[in-house]
């Protein structure tokens, strides 16, 4: 049974939740992977740097990394390499045990969808790595929309594939700009980072 600190209040009708940092423990190889391939292009970033703007895009991370350094790479080049580092290190990426309860809890009962500002191709990989993969009909990812979390558009299209009003939808997330964007959609939010705080 899922921790009572992150269980769903009535009324709702579906459940959202982002993958990186609530779904999967995966930020610390993210970082291990972002960090080597924007070395590899001579820029540096800290693990703190990291952890802030972690919850956005990755075009829209390296452009603010850009913006705030001076650096100049090609972003397509280093988001490549960066996907071919994480997929070599997705088999030691785990679930967050307690979130991953609750989409089994909830399995076959409401509608549940996740919606990540990661790229496709990396977030089915990690959804299929955990093995929750099976457990959700929609999955919308950065390649679906035109901006990512903090705006609202990914929690927005995901509420509309799974056929529920975004005012009955609830989001679990990790990050300050994945709580921004539910809130922006209209919808309630879980802020699964209360569990290392327990």
């Amino acid at each position: 049974m899922a921790p009572s600190s992150i269980a769903p209040i009535p009324p709702y009708k579906a459940l959202i939740f982002d993958c990186d940092g609530t779904l999967a423990d995966t930020l610390p190889v993210h970082f291990q992977t972002w960090s080597a391939s924007l070395q590899a292009v001579g820029a540096n970033i800290s693990r703190d740097w990291y952890y802030k703007y972690c919850g956005t895009s990755a075009e829209e991370m390296l452009q603010i990394l850009k913006d705030l350094f001076g650096y100049q790479f090609h972003s397509e080049s280093v988001i490549a390499h960066r996907q071919r580092q994480y997929e070599s290190l997705i088999n030691t990426v785990k679930e967050v045990q307690a979130v991953a309860e609750i989409v089994r809890d909830y399995y076959g009962k409401i509608p549940m969808a996740v919606a990540s500002g990661g790229e496709r191709v990396v977030l089915e990989a990690t959804l299929n790595n955990i093995k929750l993969r099976d457990f959700f009909d929609i999955v919308v990812s950065i390649d679906d929309v035109e901006k990512g979390k903090p705006e609202p558009d990914i929690f927005l299209l995901a509420s509309e594939r799974l056929g529920v009003a975004p005012q009955d939808c609830i989001v679990y997330e990790d990050s300050d700009g994945g709580l921004e964007a539910a809130h922006r959609a209209g919808m309630r939010s879980i802020d699964v980072r209360v569990l290392w705080q327990a």
